[in-house]
């Protein structure tokens, strides 16, 4: 008793405490890009130790750079297969049939309540929406992983927030994230783990409750987390419904990972949201957060919805729903980047890329590169862009750029607008 989500994780899977606060757990799973494992991958291979502890553990992607820009990218991506063809990878996910991590692992059912995740990208906390540990290291500790099966964690202390109020209309799971964080701040969580709940979360689809675990770590965050219900039973059943006899049984087996009634955590915090406006970033902090009504008016030159946090159908859906019968501005570029093939195609009959297609947006592949400031919408010195991505760090998007976040609705409502502005399905 007295324990949180994460402190049960660790539990069920730790194979050794080398000191009081160390805990070396087993991994259910090792995610892996063409950015981060590449310089994994040849420093196991000089020191000899070019094996994996399970391929059918492993799940690759090229998704940072997709296609490859450029020789340097392009030799990351055949490191990246060729090793995963050695060790007989099935999970390989290639051009064409990729997607962004975070999107296209959970799509593909690879998390479960429970399971301990880790992998060299830090939005892998996104995962710890379906209940489960999951969190971005370094290269020694994915080289571990890989050759293992194992990562070593401090003590998880966990800094719950309740989330209570109902969700005013035209504001979405992005805005209610930005406000954690602007509230807690960038180190207000530091090496600790973020506990969603209450019941906000509680009426949260899966695609609303990654957004919120995705930008845990930008308020210093180890790892966000959901507690498993049956909206988390729902959404896995299609890749689970082999183990168990019914979705009862599946959530009955399900709900040990959920919090103890007494569980001790390092905070509480009630987050009220029922007056929360639409959102959005200044300055280069994801916690410099003011309402758009404050920011209306501000000038933007580019336009982007897509990423691992906001890059999905409903994220697609909600934009789609401004931009239908308008066109953006004159004085703007627009691009959306669906987060998955699976996306995209779904999009597509839906009707929702004609609508991007024709308000004037440019329609690219599943990518990571914008996000980052690696490909496909690049910002140019002196440049804004509103974007649905994570992080507004000084040049993220390019040298010299400037990122403001926000919602796909408000991302929309901006490109037609030309300036920030409130998307029409917010009202006071």
């Amino acid at each position: 008793m007295r324990k949180t989500i994460a402190q049960k994780i660790f539990d069920a899977h730790r194979v050794a405490k080398p000191d009081k606060d160390t805990h070396v757990v087993q991994l259910d799973a090792v995610f892996c890009h063409e950015i981060t494992t590449p310089p994994a991958i040849v420093d196991l291979e000089q020191r000899g130790k070019d094996r994996v502890f399970d391929p059918s553990r492993i799940k690759v992607v090229i998704d940072h750079v997709s296609p490859a820009k450029d020789s340097k990218t392009a030799l990351q991506g055949k490191i990246l297969r060729t090793w995963a063809r050695r060790h007989g990878i099935s999970d390989f996910f290639d051009i064409g049939a990729n997607g962004v991590c975070h999107a296209l692992f959970p799509e593909k059912g690879f998390v479960r309540p429970g399971y301990t995740v880790i992998m060299g990208d830090s939005h892998t906390c996104t995962h710890g929406a379906f209940g489960a540990f999951a969190a971005g290291v370094g290269t020694t500790d994915l080289e571990v992983g890989i050759l293992k099966g194992v990562c070593a964690f401090k003590s998880p202390e966990t800094i719950r927030i309740n989330i209570t109020g109902s969700l005013p209309g035209g504001v979405f799971a992005k805005d209610v994230i930005l406000s954690v964080i602007g509230r807690i701040g960038v180190d207000g969580a530091t090496n600790k783990v973020i506990e969603f709940a209450g019941p906000v979360v509680d009426a949260m689809d899966m695609e609303s409750r990654m957004t919120m675990c995705n930008m845990a770590i930008e308020a210093g965050g180890t790892c966000g987390i959901c507690a498993p219900d049956r909206t988390t039973v729902d959404y896995l059943w299609p890749f689970i419904k082999k183990e168990f006899d019914s979705p009862e049984q599946a959530l009955e087996t399900y709900l040990r990972f959920t919090p103890d009634e007494d569980a001790v955590y390092d905070a509480i915090i009630e987050h009220d949201i029922s007056n929360l406006e639409p959102m959005v970033t200044f300055g280069y902090k994801p916690d410099n957060v003011k309402p758009v009504s404050e920011m209306e008016g501000t000038p933007v030159d580019q336009i982007y919805i897509g990423s691992c946090t906001n890059g999905r159908i409903s994220d697609l859906r909600a934009a789609a729903k401004v931009l239908a019968g308008n066109q953006i501005s004159d004085s703007v570029r627009a691009i959306v980047s669906p987060a998955t093939p699976s996306v995209y195609s779904q999009a597509l009959e839906e009707g929702i890329i004609k609508i991007f297609m024709d308000a004037g947006f440019c329609v690219t592949n599943p990518t990571c590169g914008a996000c980052l400031g690696m490909s496909s919408g690049v910002l140019a010195d002196g440049e804004v862009c509103a974007a649905t991505t994570n992080r507004n760090f000084n040049g993220r998007m390019g040298k010299g750029g400037m990122v403001h976040l926000m919602s796909p609705a408000t991302a929309a409502a901006t490109a037609i607008a030309g300036t920030i502005v409130n998307s029409p399905l917010y009202t006071e």
